[in-house]
């Protein structure tokens, strides 16, 4: 308690504490969202199975509205990667070290958890566990890896978008909207696959919000909140009730189009709604963050905010592995007055295991954030001047980026049930793997020449 109150006494001045609210709102909001919606139960032979709550109570998917904050986690990344940039570039870095430096904290806590899965599905199928079943577990599991190879892929362009946000301002985010509009359409007459673009061009019209924000383009004041928050809504309330998308803010099956995955119009327009409440909440909001206490718990979630999010699922399979081993996992019926009064004890059990694991491994979070200040001593003096070369250690870094995002994309498009030894496609580990290993052989490297 002591360290986390020097930590938060350490706060610069200017700092915006209002992104780190946000980012720990947008993170509990997620966590709770998909603790909720989680049905486990048993298939006719009995076996374990988890399936989606708004499956079957159809009419709760309204409440998706309240809980789809991943267009927060863009618009508080843009803010923060414009931040970041821009101190390092006041320090003289280039691109390169910078996002070298951004990879640690996000690339190091996703290894151990893949590496850790890949070895618990290895060990279940030499324990005569079915293929199928423990792709479904592992998949379930990574679910969270989708939102991080996009971020990544955001993350890489930085450089690019950020300097289109400094040449041409809001024009960028309003091209990105029409484009996503563009898509959309593709998607509505059939053409599915020019709507593909937008799994870019959603979030990465967030992200220039971001930048917006970061640099005064964007005034963040309640007289603009008000028009944005009006303007948002009502056009979610025209493009669900009246138009053609579904009211569900998370992939449903069988919808003529979904919302989430790629980014739609609609999810657009409840980002527009959010950010104008973001604007109305802002000034009383760092009011409330002045205090010592409201801060240091904001400090405290956004330190292990990754590793709470790529576990929390992790939580709900071994809550209910458990519990069914124990025979004890009640399986009410999804949406009658049991199932409901279930979900607060089970939210509570939730909250307990995540800790555990949270406290088991923040730390791999922690050290990510750690810059090594000399080489590594098996790494020859020749190697280490060859990868501190701007030109080849960019083309590298990029490399590395794109090997991550590729890893993580293919697992997030494989079969759910298909037959995998490590529940991971293996070419989707491996590059993963190859892309993370690369990052972390360049962080290793000194900023000094040798």
């Amino acid at each position: 308690m002591r360290r986390l109150r020097e930590v938060a006494g350490r706060t610069p001045a200017q700092r915006e504490r209002y992104v780190d609210l946000l980012r720990a709102v947008a993170i509990t909001m997620v966590v709770l969202g998909h603790w909720l919606i989680a049905v486990l139960d048993h298939d006719t032979a009995g076996r374990l199975r988890g399936h989606n709550a708004l499956e079957t109570i159809t009419w709760a998917r309204p409440g998706t509205w309240l809980f789809q904050v991943m267009p927060l986690f863009f618009l508080v990344g843009g803010y923060a990667n414009a931040a970041s940039l821009g101190s390092h570039r006041g320090r003289g870095g280039d691109v390169g070290e910078w996002l070298r430096d951004r990879s640690g904290r996000l690339l190091r806590p996703t290894t151990v958890l893949l590496v850790l899965l890949a070895l618990a599905a290895l060990l279940a199928r030499l324990r005569g566990a079915g293929p199928t079943q423990v792709r479904e577990v592992v998949w379930y599991a990574t679910v969270p890896l989708w939102f991080l190879s996009a971020y990544l892929f955001v993350v890489l362009l930085t450089p690019v978008t950020y300097a289109l946000h400094l040449r041409y301002g809001l024009a960028v985010p309003v091209l990105l909207l029409g484009l996503v509009t563009a898509g959309d359409l593709a998607r509505l007459l059939g053409e599915s696959r020019w709507g593909y673009g937008n799994f870019l061009f959603g979030w990465l019209a967030m992200h220039q919000v971001g930048f917006a924000w970061r640099t005064g383009s964007l005034p963040m004041r309640p007289r603009l909140g008000v028009p944005l928050l009006l303007a948002g809504a009502t056009a979610l309330l025209l493009l669900t009730l009246v138009g053609p998308y579904p009211t569900s803010m998370i992939n449903q099956p069988d919808q003529r189009i979904q919302n989430m995955s790629p980014p739609s119009l609609a999810l657009l327009a409840l980002a527009t709604t959010q950010l104008g409440l973001i604007m109305l909440l802002r000034a009383p909001a760092e009011r409330w963050l002045h205090r010592t206490r409201p801060w240091m718990l904001v400090v405290a979630v956004n330190s292990v905010v990754l590793t709470i999010f790529l576990w929390h699922l992790t939580a709900v399979i071994l809550l209910a592995g458990a519990l069914d081993a124990l025979g004890a996992l009640p399986t009410p019926a999804v949406g009658s007055a049991a199932w409901w009064l279930w979900r607060i004890p089970w939210l509570l059990m939730l909250a307990l295991v995540l800790a555990l694991l949270v406290a088991a491994f923040a730390r791999f979070e922690l050290r990510g954030t750690r810059r090594p200040s000399t080489r590594p001593r098996w790494m020859p003096p020749a190697l280490c001047r060859a990868l501190t070369r701007p030109l080849p250690r960019l083309l590298l870094i990029v490399l590395g980026f794109a090997a991550a995002v590729v890893g993580l994309f293919s697992n997030n498009v494989a079969p759910k049930s298909g037959s995998y030894l490590l529940g991971i496609p293996v070419g989707a580990l491996v590059a993963y793997l190859a892309g993370a290993a690369l990052l972390r052989l360049l962080r290793s490297t000194p900023l000094e020449k040798v």
